[in-house]
This record gives C-alpha cells, sequence and structure tokens, in this order.
C-alpha cells in the first residue's frame, strides 16, 4: 500500500487527535460502493434487487452495494435503473434539497452523479443546468443525463465567469462541488496518494474562491449556495468557507442535519470514513440574504417548421409529455426540448441543449436515443418489450426478430427503455448508438 503523505498525516492528527489512529486505519479498508436507484424507472428497486443491501441513510434512493457486485456491466444499467456513486458523494445534493419547479445550477457537474441526484428531486420540474468546463467530461456528463431519462437539463460547456456574467441572481440554488486535492479519494483510489503534494490544498484553495465567488453571482436573493469537496484538509473546507464569508457579507450559513451523521457547525458538515460508510466528504450551506422575484425566463415561440415536426414525431413514433413540447428547437439537423425556464444559451457551448427528440433526414424523421430514455411506456406507438437474452443481444447491437409490427419500436426490458429499432420483413433493425453498445460479455 502507498504510504500516506506526512504532512497530510500530521494535519489529521491536529484535527482529529486520538481518533487519527482509527482514520488512518479506515484508509486501508475496502471501500464502501453504493449507488442511487433512479425514481424515473417504475422498476429500479427490482432490476436492482440483486446487487443491493441496506439504505444509504442521508440520501433518498441511495442503497450500498452487496460485496461483490458489479452492477455497472449489466442491463439495469443500460436502461437507466440506477446510477453508481460512491455515498458520501451523495451528500452535497442532499444538503441542497432541490424542490419541483426550482432553478438549480450544477456548476462543477461532470461526470452526472449529483446532477442526476438533483434531478431526480426536481421530479421533472423547473429547471436543472449542469455545467462542466472540460469539453470531453461535459459529453459524459450529457450521456449519464441522458441514459437517467432526465427531461429538464441542459448541459453547458463553459467556465464559471461565463455563466455568472450572463445569467446573475438567476438560480434558486447553485451547488459548486469544486475541484480539489482529493484526500478523501485515498482509501478508494491509493494512487491519488502518491500525486498529493504539499501545495496541493493551498493552490486548490486559490482556485476554490475564484469559482465561489462567481457561483455567489449566480445565486438569487434568498437562495442558497452548497459548497463541498472530496478532502479532508481545513484549507479547502471550513477556511476556504469562513474567508468567502469574510469577502459575501451578503451569505451566512444556514446549519441543517443530516441523517447517519447529524448537525452541521455553522452550516458546515464532515462524512469521515471512520465513522460513517463513505470515503469521507466536506459540505457548506450557506443562505444569500434577501428576497426578489424570480428574474424572467426568455420568451419562446415554437416555429412552424419545428411545429410540424412535432407532429410528423407524434404521428409515426410517440405521444409527446407536454414539457417536451413547449419549448422546441431545431439546431442544424437535430430537433431539441429545451428546460421550461431555462435563460439564453445563445453564444455559449452547449453539450446538450435538452432533450434531443429527433434527427431531421432529407425525407424522413429519426427518433433520438435520448427520447427513448426519457419516455415510459404509456407514450410510444409501438413497443417491443425484452427477456434478459434478447436484451443483451440488443445491447451488443444485433437485429431482433420480430413478428407483425412495422416501423420505430421502442425498445425496453422490465418497462424501462434501452432505445429504438426499426421494424421491418419481420426484422427488427437496431438503433442503438454504436458508441453505447456493449461488449458480448454481458
Amino acid at each position: 500500500m502507498i504510504s500516506l503523505p506526512g504532512e497530510f498525516v500530521q494535519a489529521i492528527e491536529e484535527m482529529l487527535g486520538c481518533e487519527a489512529p482509527a482514520f488512518f486505519a479506515s484508509l486501508d479498508e475496502p471501500p464502501t460502493l453504493a449507488l442511487r436507484l433512479n425514481p424515473f424507472r417504475k422498476n429500479a428497486l427490482a432490476a436492482a434487487e440483486e446487487f443491493i443491501s441496506d439504505p444509504v441513510p442521508w440520501a433518498k434512493d441511495g442503497r450500498y452495494l452487496r460485496k461483490g457486485a458489479r452492477p455497472g456491466a449489466g442491463i439495469a444499467h443500460a436502461a437507466g435503473a440506477f446510477y453508481l456513486q460512491e455515498a458520501s458523494a451523495m451528500v452535497s445534493a442532499a444538503i441542497l434539497d432541490a424542490r419541483p419547479g426550482e432553478r438549480i445550477l450544477d456548476l462543477c457537474a461532470a461526470p452526472g452523479g449529483k446532477s442526476t441526484q438533483i434531478a431526480a428531486s426536481l421530479a421533472g420540474e423547473g429547471l436543472l443546468i449542469s455545467n462542466e468546463p472540460e469539453p470531453a467530461r461535459a459529453k459524459v456528463l450529457a450521456a449519464n443525463l441522458e441514459r437517467m431519462g432526465v427531461r429538464n437539463a441542459a448541459v453547458t460547456n463553459a467556465y464559471p465567469d461565463a455563466l455568472s456574467a450572463r445569467w446573475p441572481e438567476y438560480f434558486d440554488a447553485v451547488l459548486c462541488d469544486a475541484p480539489c486535492s482529493g484526500e478523501g479519494m485515498f482509501r478508494r483510489e491509493p494512487d491519488a496518494r502518491a500525486e498529493w503534494k504539499s501545495g496541493s490544498p493551498a493552490g486548490c484553495a486559490k482556485r476554490q474562491a475564484e469559482i465561489l465567488d462567481r457561483a455567489a453571482e449566480l445565486v438569487r436573493p434568498g437562495g442558497r449556495l452548497v459548497y463541498s469537496t472530496c478532502t479532508f484538509n481545513r484549507n479547502e473546507n471550513e477556511e476556504t468557507i469562513a474567508a468567502f464569508l469574510a469577502r459575501h457579507p451578503e451569505f451566512e450559513p444556514e446549519d441543517f442535519s443530516l441523517p447517519g451523521v447529524g448537525a452541521s457547525i455553522n452550516g458546515c458538515i464532515r462524512i469521515w470514513p471512520h465513522r460513517q460508510r463513505g470515503d469521507g466528504h466536506f459540505a457548506a450551506k450557506l443562505r444569500k440574504a434577501g428576497s426578489a422575484k424570480r428574474r424572467e425566463a426568455p420568451a419562446f415561440r415554437v416555429d412552424r417548421e419545428c411545429a410540424a415536426l412535432l407532429g410528423q414525431l407524434e404521428k409515426e413514433v410517440c405521444a409527446l409529455p407536454d414539457a417536451l413540447k413547449a419549448r422546441v428547437v431545431r439546431l442544424g439537423d437535430y430537433l431539441y426540448a429545451i428546460p421550461a425556464e431555462c435563460p439564453d444559451t445563445k453564444g455559449l457551448k452547449l453539450a446538450s441543449a435538452g432533450t434531443c427528440l429527433l434527427r431531421v433526414g432529407r425525407n424522413y424523421i429519426e427518433p433520438a436515443h435520448a427520447l427513448a430514455m426519457a419516455l415510459d411506456a404509456a407514450l410510444p406507438k409501438q413497443i417491443m418489450e425484452l427477456d434478459d437474452a434478447h436484451a443483451r443481444r440488443y445491447l451488443t447491437g444485433e437485429a431482433l426478430e420480430c413478428e407483425n409490427l412495422r416501423g420505430w419500436t421502442w425498445i425496453c426490458w422490465r418497462g424501462m427503455p434501452l432505445g429504438w429499432g426499426k421494424a421491418s420483413n419481420g426484422q427488427m433493425k437496431n438503433h442503438l448508438p454504436k458508441g453505447l453498445r456493449l461488449s458480448l460479455h454481458i
């Protein structure tokens, strides 16, 4: 096992005193793995039951994994029945406590665990903007929101200053899960110990301060800001919050209680791996003074071309929820449903403008995979329910045999979506995107 950095050991001993030996011992134990069930999939619990054990106390729908479980390689994962997420990483979205109808910004969102958790709390109502500055990571973020069937999110690919300049005081709540020195990863990823440098916490704290200042500008008066890290040192945690509050007297700490952990102190709380079943986390909840009416979202009208394409989609493929019909725009060859309340994104890089509905061909339309994942069984015109064996074949890209079907078909497993197929002459052509196809061993 890679040894712990000396300065890290000293800092922990100063913080924990007689608890320090138990903490260091916990870092050499196997990590506690977990997942969150997807409330947008009605059979999620049954699909995940073979993998899960006890509930994660601080996270609705959170479950610890059974020893040896490998749920990420199966059909249920592809169907979006759950999101694999370390238990302590579920803390910050739980503290944010998003409510249906709110406008939420996840400022540093990739790969998407916290965003999908926020989306579950929004229950399809309101707005989620998930942001990630790195383009490759933003694509992963968009794919995870898509797999989980989130209908009311857009994914931006921008640095925080670009967003705060465009959308000041627009959001009811902002989550800032800031880049950090990653000391909470020392158990799950021992190589992180060797990468840690004595100057890492101070360097990270400087960057975190800059991000937090921009996050503050995005919160509306009366709104809330949650800051979190997966590191242990005070420099990036309590000291960063204290310095922020000194710079921003319009914010104050807001105390709360977290099941399985206890009460916060000055709005701050920690997960310690020797006390709770998690790798380690810090979070703080802050409230912005004042109250104000929400800024209005931009006015929007669906133009004739988009309305005609929507009509064609509903005639040939599926009915659409009202939320996916209200704000529709064509971007290149694709039609997107933009979330209600979405601010103007013109000029910003987007990994996803919303829910992609279809691709426009020369004389045809092709329903998008994102649309398949956003639907439930009541909406498609035509459904093909697969058993385990046929679902595995579909997920590896095979065409399937079919009878008495013609045209676009929603492919599902246990009532949960896998993608689209198109039936013709007794064969179901596979339209699962190639990048999502799994290897033959599943």
